[in-house]
């Protein structure tokens, strides 16, 4: 099934990018400044997600990997 039509999918999907575009902008910084609009801008906008919302963001990781775990 895509993670399009399953909703734990598409959240997972979801933090996984806000997870890898904080972690690519806290290596190289300057890969996701200089797109900060259009169509490139979401992964700029996923890490200040990231970024801003860190303790909340990796909450939602544990939780979601405990969920994977052990509920499915």
């Amino acid at each position: 099934m895509s993670a399009i039509f399953n909703f734990q999918s598409l959240l997972t999907v979801i933090l996984l990018l806000i997870c890898t575009c904080a972690y690519i902008r806290a290596l190289a910084p300057s890969l996701l400044d200089k797109n900060k609009s259009g169509i490139l801008g979401i992964f700029w906008k996923c890490a200040r997600i990231g970024e801003r919302k860190s303790p909340w963001v990796a909450f939602c990781c544990v939780l979601m990997a405990f969920s994977i775990l052990f509920v499915q």
